[in-house]
């Protein structure tokens, strides 16, 4: 089910794949999604906690190995390497799913409220690497940006609000863009 509605939502935006659709691209009947999902906006949201992980496991962004690797690396210029290749891999799954949210957020106030819950959980996730990393780098990080500075310009920069305009309408290659991304950040923010 969840295959089909990526599908469907990707193809046709938030209001054009009913749930309806969902299920007869999926083989089931209706009432099964409902009885899975709850409704339509539940079926997305667990459509982008899948995409956002990569798999159904209930662990927490900062637990998973990729973050861990993140937050352990010494080097700061290698921790920003290390955030843009995490970045890239989400971005790589999960980047068409977010803008369906994003979309639907213009209509929708209960989508509107994930759009801006998935926010707030990126630049959780950003803030905590910003954190770990002012305690790497020797002296003060340049311009005398703080850790929130970083989670803000790392929020965004590793977002989809960068991702989808260069990946996926400028051409570039997801190596390309992760390339960049982590660079950007070595050259904002460290001396």
């Amino acid at each position: 089910m969840l295959d089909a509605a990526r599908r469907l939502f990707v193809e046709r935006g938030w209001a054009g794949a009913t749930v309806a659709d969902i299920a007869k691209a999926a083989e089931v009947g209706v009432q099964t999604v409902y009885f899975t999902f709850g409704d339509k906006r539940a079926l997305l949201r667990e459509l982008l906690d899948t995409a956002v992980a990569g798999d159904s496991d209930p662990v927490a962004t900062l637990d998973r190995p990729w973050a861990r690797a993140v937050l352990d690396e010494p080097d700061p210029a290698v921790q920003f390497a290390r955030q843009a290749a995490g970045a890239r891999e989400i971005l790589e799954r999960a980047a068409p799913v977010l803008e369906v949210v994003r979309g639907a957020a213009a209509a929708d106030e209960r989508m509107a409220e994930l759009w801006r819950l998935n926010r707030e959980q990126r630049y959780t996730v950003q803030l905590s690497f910003a954190r770990a990393l002012t305690g790497k780098v020797p002296g003060p990080l340049r311009d005398k940006h703080d850790a929130a500075a970083v989670a803000d310009v790392a929020t965004v920069l590793l977002g989809p609000e960068t991702y989808g305009p260069l990946v996926t309408e400028a051409g570039w290659s997801p190596p390309r863009w992760e390339r960049w991304a982590g660079d950007s950040l070595v050259r904002q923010f460290l001396p």
